[in-house]
């Protein structure tokens, strides 16, 4: 399969607006080692997307400063170390940058076959979200069957596949969002209960729904003063998981309150994690997590779709009410 030069990817011209980011022509990069070169049918635009456009949140030393964590098309060259796949096959993949391109360098560990159930536009928009989900509230958080779970954003890309998964694994749902449209969705997806963040305190809904025992699992991408409402909404032993600090990562908390309760505060962000780590992450979102989307009985939320030259317009439908995944189609 013959491979171009050169590609269009976007670029982050300054750091601004969605402005900033523009269509340039680049060269196309070669695989080396364990990645694999995809030929990009779809990306996905993620909230770490705009960190990056804004400045603050860089890629890592070595990896494309193009934007874009999450791709899906179809392979055409393989790096000596990148055994698993073959030239010709479809996969999607969470990569360290460099989605919003024509191409795009994968590592084979990271990738995972498209079904053929699956279309390229949902493959896209599933790595990033089905990642940190699995990792965050089934890893690190620890979610069983019976448990309740507590998502904050739950019409965000990550959300709506948190309240999915958990549910289909077994696990007692509430999520928040913010007008009563999206906490009808969150129900429709399986929340037993939505709470508006506007009108209502989620701490006090947490506490009716449970009898007052509180949740067994948080997924948090707030803080600020989430933190403490989160705290005093968790059972016994319970687990708060943080992804993100929209409202602020620095806070104060009271330590007693954790002590007295056994609870764990903890939290991740996967783009500076080692590949074995996310190879790891992969294969069981592979096993666990995509034969559901496959069969339908978890849906990736598409809100919208743009051609790649219009990253910059999907950037802006990023700050509006969207409800699930943005994509760029190549």
């Amino acid at each position: 399969m013959t491979v171009p030069q050169s590609m269009t990817a976007i670029a982050i011209v300054g750091k601004g607006g969605p402005e900033v980011l523009q269509p340039a022509t680049v060269p196309v990069p070669v695989a080396e080692g364990s990645d694999v070169l995809i030929k990009v049918a779809a990306a996905g635009v993620n909230r770490p997307d705009v960190m990056q456009r804004l400045g603050l949140y860089p890629a890592p030393k070595g990896h494309s400063e193009i934007p874009g964590l999450e791709v899906a098309g179809e392979i055409v060259a393989l790096g000596p170390d990148a055994h698993r796949f073959k030239v010709g096959d479809r996969v999607m993949a969470l990569v360290n940058g460099g989605g919003y391109a024509e191409y795009c360098l994968a590592d084979a560990g990271s990738c995972i076959p498209v079904h053929a159930g699956i279309s390229m536009v949902e493959a896209a928009a599933l790595p990033e979200g089905f990642f940190t989900v699995w990792h965050n509230v089934f890893e690190r958080g620890g979610l069983e069957p019976g448990n309740w779970f507590l998502v904050h954003g739950g019409t965000s890309g990550i959300g709506t596949a948190a309240i999915q998964l958990a549910t289909a694994f077994g696990a007692k749902v509430i999520a928040t969002a913010g007008s009563q449209e999206k906490c009808a969705v969150c129900r429709e997806l399986g929340a037993v209960r939505a709470v508006d963040y506007k009108t209502e305190d989620f701490a006090e809904v947490v506490k009716a729904e449970t009898g007052g025992r509180g949740v067994n699992v948080i997924l948090d991408m707030i803080g600020g003063d989430y933190v403490e409402r989160n705290i005093r909404s968790l059972a016994d032993d319970g687990r708060l998981v943080n992804i993100a600090f929209q409202g602020g990562s620095k806070v104060t908390i009271d330590m007693m309150r954790i002590m007295l309760k056994r609870l764990t505060v903890t939290g991740s962000t996967l783009r500076i994690r080692p590949a074995d780590v996310k190879a790891a992450i992969a294969r069981q979102v592979e096993e666990k997590a995509v034969p559901l989307v496959a069969d339908g009985r978890v849906k990736v939320i598409i809100d919208h779709t743009f051609p790649l030259a219009e990253a910059a317009t999907a950037h802006e439908r990023m700050d509006e009410a969207h409800i699930g995944k943005i994509v760029l189609t190549v």
